[in-house]
């Protein structure tokens, strides 16, 4: 009995430590980034200036502590921008290489352009990230509109997310898609598709802000509404999952990306860079939701991030 009374008090101290050790180990500082996208009101002003005191980040439903706020503009502030075009898409995509020329081709000096095109799940890409837009527009072409010739567009992200062409981890990486949005692996509107959820957590483990333009595939005039509105539901997840927007009309095809490109150059003239602590022992991809107290202004944030420990939360 002597024994028994001298072990017993072991094992119980044993698995009092364990939660402490547990508690510790959730309680490691850990450190997320984002880029938010604040734009004014007022078409009229160009810019919005939007302090960090108005602010208020939650994580998971949680504030969380800011640890930084700050504006990205001028020939400081890099952005690294791929356009990845599907190839797939109805060769009438030709009568937009005009305004797609001109639009890389006014991008400014801080932005380095290239065009990839959604090739059997990969995204192919024309040539090399590059601030000479002459250089970049070179490799630019109308899509071979092969029905399917993607695979996915969602597999073709995913590729250009884990093998994005730059090592510079300072510069925004911002990604137009031109697609449908169908998934022909899954042609109805599921917005658990794991194909899509893979390309939500891929762009954002990169650190991608993601926009689309809807633009019908070759060989789908007999595809139902149903699953041209899936598409571009799926668009719209993925980008407001990432911070970015979608653009469409309808189900049909826009007579001019004009208008797109001009709202995707105020809102590369009006994204900040978010920095906040929170306490994670792993990588992990949480909810986001950024809110300010000043009325003028509409924020657009992504709507997960990664939270990693000890530092910032590059991967």
């Amino acid at each position: 009995m002597k024994y028994k009374s001298i072990l017993l008090p072991a094992i119980v101290a044993g698995f009092c430590t364990l939660p402490l050790a547990a508690v510790a180990q959730s309680d490691a500082p850990g450190a997320g980034k984002a880029v938010v996208t604040v734009l004014p009101k007022s078409d009229k002003q160009p810019t919005a200036d939007v302090s960090q005191q108005t602010l208020k980040v939650e994580l998971n439903g949680k504030q969380t502590p800011i640890s930084n706020w700050q504006p990205l503009r001028g020939s400081q502030s890099d952005i690294e921008f791929v356009i990845l075009i599907d190839s797939g898409a109805h060769t009438s995509l030709g009568q937009q290489m005009g305004e797609l020329q001109r639009f890389a081709s006014t991008l400014p000096p801080n932005v380095k352009v290239a065009f990839a095109y959604m090739e059997n799940g990969r995204a192919a890409l024309a040539g090399p990230l590059t601030a000479d837009h002459a250089r970049a527009i070179q490799g630019l072409h109308v899509p071979i509109g092969v029905p399917g010739s993607s695979a996915s567009p969602y597999f073709c992200l995913s590729d250009l997310a884990k093998h994005w062409p730059s090592d510079d981890l300072n510069a925004r990486r911002e990604v137009l898609m031109i697609t449908d949005g169908v998934d022909e692996y899954e042609r109805r509107y599921d917005p658990e598709d794991p194909y899509v959820q893979a390309a939500i957590n891929d762009s954002i483990r990169a650190h991608l802000v993601v926009y689309s333009i809807y633009w019908l595939s070759n060989g789908r005039a007999d595809r139902s509404w149903y699953e041209n509105n899936a598409g571009q539901n799926l668009l719209l997840q993925l980008d407001q999952a990432t911070g970015g927007k979608s653009y469409w009309e309808g189900i049909g095809n826009p007579v001019s990306f004009q208008p797109y490109f001009d709202d995707l150059n105020r809102r590369f003239n009006n994204q900040y860079e978010l920095q906040f602590t929170a306490s994670v022992n792993k990588p992990e991809i949480e909810n986001l939701k950024v809110k300010t107290s000043d009325s003028g202004v509409k924020v657009d944030a992504p709507e997960r991030v990664l939270v990693a420990p000890q530092g910032p939360a590059r991967e």
